[in-house]
C-alpha cells in the first residue's frame, strides 16, 4: 500500500511523490493517517529558500492525525492516557530525548536530536518529519497527545505549533491581568496569541494590514485593532498605541509577523520595563537596524521563543477544550486546499490572502 507526500525538490518547487507505507510499525511507534495539516510561516520561509540547511524534503508539521496502526508497547500518549487505533492525536513535531545537555538544562525544545527526522529525504519509513502527506510516522519516544472528544479537527489542527508556541511566548513574558499587550501580526500565531493573552486578563491591541484578519482578531478578544492602511507610518502607529495605553506604551509586545522591519517599531512603542517577545522572525538573512539605546534606557527585556516543551502541547489541548465556545478556533483555518494544491497553498499564504491555509489530504 502506498501513501502520498508533497516534496520540495528545491526551494520554490514542490512535487507529489508516492512511497510505500511501512509494512510493520516498530515497538513504541505509531502510524497516523493525516486528517488535516496547516501552512505555518516556517513552511513559507523554507519554500522561499530562507533556511540555510533545509533545501529539499517533505514539508509540513502542524497537524492532527488518526491512529491507523500501533507498534508493540504503544499503549498511552504523552500524558499517560490509553490510546487505540482510531483515536485522534496531535504530535510534538520534534524529538525530545530528555537526556542530552539541552534537555537536561531545561530546553528540550532544542534537544540535540530535535530534527533527526524533520524533512527526511527518501528515507524509510518515509512519512516522518513531514505532514503535507496522507500519513505520518510517530517514532518511539516522540511525544503525542490524544485530542479530547469535544474538540473538533479544525480546532485541534493548529495546537501542535501555533497555539503551543504562543503559549510559551506569553509565559516567558509573564503576561498578567490588567497589562497592555500589543501583537504585531494577526495571522494564525497572532490570533492564537490574542486568545491566550485575553484569557490571562490582558488588554490586547493587534496590528495587521488585512481587514479580514482584523475582523477575526475582534472575535478572538482583541480590545483594539490597528489597520496599517489607516495608520500608515511607524510614527502614527506608535503614537496611537501610546494614546491607547495612557501615554505609557504596552507592557508586552509580541512579534509574530516574520518581518524583521517591524522590530524597531516594537522597541519604540514598548513601555519602560516592558518585554519584547520575538516568535515570527525565524528566517535567516533578514537583519534589521535598531538603536540598542531603546532597550537599555527603557529597561526592555528582549526574548526569543522557538519551539516548545512537550507539556505545552498538552496545555494547548486543555486550553481548547476549556475555551472553544469562547473563541472561534475553527474559523482560523479559512482556506482549504488538497494535497495536490500544496504549492498554491504556500504561495497564497505568503500573499496573506487569508488567515491560515489548511490541507486535507
Amino acid at each position: 500500500m502506498k501513501g502520498r507526500m508533497a516534496y520540495m525538490d528545491e526551494p520554490g518547487r514542490i512535487s507529489i511523490r508516492e512511497y510505500d507505507l511501512p509494512k510493520t510499525v516498530e515497538p513504541g511507534a505509531a502510524l497516523l493517517e493525516v486528517i488535516q495539516t496547516n501552512v505555518c510561516g516556517s513552511e513559507i520561509h523554507i519554500f522561499n529558500g530562507h533556511h540555510p540547511t533545509m533545501r529539499t524534503g517533505g514539508l509540513g508539521h502542524e497537524m492532527i492525525g488518526r491512529i491507523v496502526e500501533l507498534g508493540e508497547g504503544t499503549e498511552t500518549d504523552g500524558a499517560g492516557q490509553p490510546i487505540q487505533v482510531g483515536d485522534r492525536v496531535v504530535p510534538v513535531y520534534t524529538i525530545n530525548c530528555m537526556k542530552c545537555p539541552a534537555c537536561l538544562k531545561g530546553h528540550p525544545s532544542h534537544c540535540e536530536h530535535t530534527f533527526t527526522y524533520f524533512m527526511q529525504q527518501d528515507t524509510p519509513p518515509y512519512f516522518h518529519g513531514a505532514t503535507f502527506a496522507t500519513h505520518y510516522y510517530l517514532h518511539p519516544g516522540q511525544f503525542f497527545f490524544k485530542v479530547p472528544d469535544t474538540v473538533a479537527d479544525g480546532e485541534a489542527a493548529a495546537a501542535n505549533c501555533a497555539l503551543s508556541q504562543v503559549m510559551v511566548g506569553i509565559d516567558v513574558a509573564d503576561v498578567k491581568a490588567g497589562q497592555n499587550v500589543v501583537i504585531q501580526g494577526a495571522g494564525g500565531l497572532g490570533l492564537n496569541a490574542c486568545a491566550v493573552a485575553k484569557d490571562r486578563g490582558a488588554t490586547v491591541i493587534i496590528i495587521d494590514p488585512v481587514p479580514l484578519r482584523l475582523e477575526l482578531a475582534r472575535e478572538f478578544g482583541a480590545d483594539h485593532v490597528i489597520d496599517l492602511s489607516e495608520h500608515n507610518s511607524s510614527e502614527a502607529r506608535v503614537q496611537h498605541i501610546r494614546d491607547l495605553t495612557d501615554g505609557w506604551g504596552p507592557d508586552v509586545v509580541i512579534e509574530v509577523t516574520g518581518v524583521s522591519e517591524v522590530i524597531p517599531e516594537g522597541l519604540d512603542m514598548i513601555g519602560v520595563g516592558g518585554t519584547y517577545v520575538l516568535i515570527g522572525s525565524i528566517g535567516f538573512g533578514h537583519p534589521c537596524d535598531f538603536d540598542p539605546a531603546y532597550a537599555v534606557r527603557k529597561l526592555i527585556k528582549i526574548v526569543g521563543v522557538n519551539r516548545y516543551h512537550p507539556k505545552y502541547l498538552q496545555g494547548a489541548l486543555k486550553f481548547l477544550e476549556r475555551t472553544k465556545d469562547r473563541y472561534p478556533f475553527g474559523r482560523l483555518l479559512d482556506k482549504c486546499f488538497s494535497l495536490d494544491e500544496v504549492q498554491e497553498a504556500i504561495e497564497s499564504s505568503a500573499r496573506r490572502e487569508f488567515a491560515r491555509a489548511t490541507i486535507v489530504p
